[in-house]
């Protein structure tokens, strides 16, 4: 079958694609910037790539004629916008337009559980888009989960921050709320196995896990699962703003995702039963079985996809991906330093491997104390690191920048940064003539992005000349 998939960049989107092409489909992604696509679809026969962006009509045209199914897993759960009510539906509105007008016949859409009578703004949005998505020219399937639990999903590494990181919560009311988790490889096969089967044509299903749990009793089980011994004691006078914070500063989210996260948390997500796992021959696995799954492939290096590297939660770079390829020159400052390279492929591996865990080579500290400035200031800090340890696409998270270009046969990563900042910010390294250059990019914002400049300024020789010493170093 010709399947298209939107969201082919998301935390879904790019662990199900490679699952399409096993089953021997062609999988056409959908993705608003080609720079953002897995570099391995382009050797790919089975996998087309296709620039669209729903929100923008004119670029519908170049979604082909000829599929038979189409994902709907375009999700805006870290949105900065105040009307992402209204942008959900409008991006629902022009992709069943689209989808109109080909030869598809169904439609797969992931949602989210809405039984509760007091759902939270983006679990209302959910089923508004199920809704508008219903059409007369194509079947559509709903699948609705809840807590997702998979290495590098939201609700996963949050969990863990606050389980590895704390002994003892002193923790919001909203920890008893009730919930049905779901690993995300079930989520997998049931998308998976839908395709086609007409005994899910235009049905909705709620997909849970076995059990029935609160989130302290995640917390505790998750606990269980890493060997660790954990106390939790609720609070009620936590209120919602407060909760928020707690989470942001505790854990690796945004304020935004936290407080959607907070909202999301108070109503109890409880699935209504089907016959859905005989129909498609899905077995849940429970939830401590989810969770040692999941650090079986964080052991093995192999997450595929993260919510952390979602550019929606970023919340500069957005849809302007392109626009932040080309460094500036004219009204910036510039820290700029080469030295000779030892052994090519040693210092590329080492640059690839930056940040993260591994930690920036020099000055460790220094960029710690600016992580814990940035989070300060309502800025993501270090806490994002990075989802490989090894390997960079564009599009990926690396600590507070965002990967704007990698290609390791052109020896060259640029990186944008998204710290709080009264500018804009790149840093560029890039192997030319047996030299590494490296390049500090600012461009500032008014008086206060040069004082910023110069007030760093001192740090910056300190810390770029180490780095570039020991990236060199063999």
């Amino acid at each position: 079958m010709h399947i298209l998939v939107t969201g082919a960049t998301g935390y879904i989107g790019k662990r199900l694609i490679p699952l399409l092409v096993n089953e021997g489909h062609h999988v056409i992604c959908a993705v608003r910037d080609k720079l953002r696509a897995d570099k391995s679809y382009l050797k790919e026969e089975q996998i087309d790539i296709i620039e669209v962006d729903f929100l923008k009509p004119e670029t519908l045209k170049n979604i082909p004629k000829h599929i038979d199914a189409a994902y709907y897993l375009i999700h805006s759960m870290s949105n900065t916008s105040s009307d992402f009510e209204k942008l959900e539906q409008e991006c629902a509105a022009n992709f069943k337009t689209a989808i109109n007008k080909t030869e598809a016949q169904q439609v797969i859409y992931l949602s989210g559980i809405t039984n509760d009578e007091n759902l939270s703004k983006h679990l209302k949005s959910r089923k508004n888009v199920e809704n508008t998505l219903q059409s007369n020219k194509y079947a559509l399937t709903v699948f609705k989960a809840g807590i997702i639990v998979g290495s590098g999903s939201s609700s996963f590494e949050i969990i863990r921050d606050l389980v590895e990181k704390l002994p003892f919560m002193i923790a919001p009311k909203w920890l008893h709320t009730k919930t049905q988790p779901l690993a995300v490889r079930d989520v997998l096969s049931f998308l998976l196995k839908s395709l086609g089967n007409k005994k899910t044509y235009n049905k909705s299903f709620d997909i849970f896990g076995p059990e029935v749990l609160t989130y302290k009793q995640m917390l505790l089980q998750f606990a269980e699962v890493r060997k660790l011994n954990r106390h939790i004691f609720t609070v009620p006078v936590m209120t919602p703003k407060l909760s928020s914070y707690w989470l942001y500063f505790v854990t690796s989210t945004s304020y935004k995702l936290a407080s959607n996260l907070v909202d999301s948390m108070g109503v109890e997500i409880i699935g209504k039963p089907s016959e859905i796992n005989s129909i498609l021959d899905v077995q849940p696995l429970n939830y401590k079985e989810a969770v040692a799954l999941a650090f079986e492939k964080i052991e093995q290096n192999s997450i595929i996809s993260s919510w952390k590297d979602s550019i929606v939660s970023s919340g500069r770079l957005k849809n302007n991906f392109h626009k932040y390829i080309n460094v500036p020159k004219y009204g910036c400052f510039q820290d700029y330093k080469e030295r000779e390279v030892k052994n090519n492929e040693e210092t590329i591996n080492k640059i690839w491997s930056i940040g993260g865990k591994k930690g920036w080579y020099y000055g460790n500290l220094l960029w710690k104390t600016r992580g814990y400035l940035d989070k300060l200031f309502g800025g993501i800090g270090l806490r994002r690191g990075r989802t490989s340890p090894t390997d960079l696409d564009a599009g990926d998270a690396l600590d507070f920048w965002r990967v704007i270009y990698a290609d390791k046969e052109k020896q060259k990563l640029l990186l944008f940064a998204e710290m709080k900042l009264p500018g804009e910010a790149w840093l560029e390294f890039k192997i030319e003539d047996n030299l590494l250059k490296q390049t500090a990019t600012f461009r500032p914002r008014g008086i206060l992005g040069r004082l910023y400049w110069y007030s760093v300024l001192p740090f910056h020789g300190f810390i770029f000349n180490g780095m570039i010493k020991k990236l060199t170093a063999s």
